[in-house]
């Protein structure tokens, strides 16, 4: 009897090429594997705004830095994502910038608001929150607005942690965004 191993397909950002022109999904590469997920929802972009808008209000109040939305970050050949909002300090983000103005290293900050469906909400826990650590994430905010929950990671020890969970009525401060607060309830 004959015994074959298969490798597991390794995908790069060059194969992301196939997939020009489909607008109605989202390709993202974690460690040479593929998620593929639909567009997000109205409700899901609204959060995104409206987290982007509270860290961009406070960016031209601070001069600190800036914020973005659904910008991509290609970290390497098979490590490619595109997170919802990040935010990067002006120090920061001059390293980050490749010619072309994509971010090629983490940012202070990335927010990732979670899509229905447990492959999604899995991705984003597990994956994306791995994927962050190694990269020097500092802090990571995973947004449940079915559940209008905030679970913040800070950076402790060199990986990425659970700090805490906040409910609408709470206050989010951060210690890589001096002066900043804002109540949970803005992001919804």
């Amino acid at each position: 009897m004959q015994s074959t191993t298969t490798n597991p397909i390794r995908w790069t950002i060059a194969d992301l090429v196939i997939f020009e022109g489909d607008r109605a999904n989202r390709y993202e590469i974690i460690d040479g594997e593929l998620f593929v997920t639909r567009a997000p929802d109205w409700r899901h972009q609204a959060v995104c705004i409206n987290i982007g808008t509270v860290l961009k209000l406070w960016s031209d109040q601070t001069g600190l830095g800036q914020a973005a939305i659904n910008p991509g970050i290609i970290f390497s050949e098979s490590d490619n994502v595109i997170p919802d909002v990040v935010w990067a300090s002006y120090e920061r983000l001059e390293q980050l910038l490749d010619e072309a103005g994509h971010l090629t290293a983490a940012p202070e900050l990335v927010v990732e608001v979670l899509s229905p469906g447990k492959t999604n909400e899995r991705r984003d826990r597990e994956a994306k929150l791995k994927l962050y650590s190694v990269r020097g994430v500092l802090e990571y905010w995973i947004v449940n607005f079915q559940e209008q929950v905030v679970e913040v990671y800070r950076r402790e020890n060199g990986a990425l942690k659970l700090a805490a969970t906040l409910y609408c009525q709470d206050e989010l401060t951060s210690p890589i965004l001096p002066g900043f607060s804002s109540l949970i309830s803005k992001f919804f």
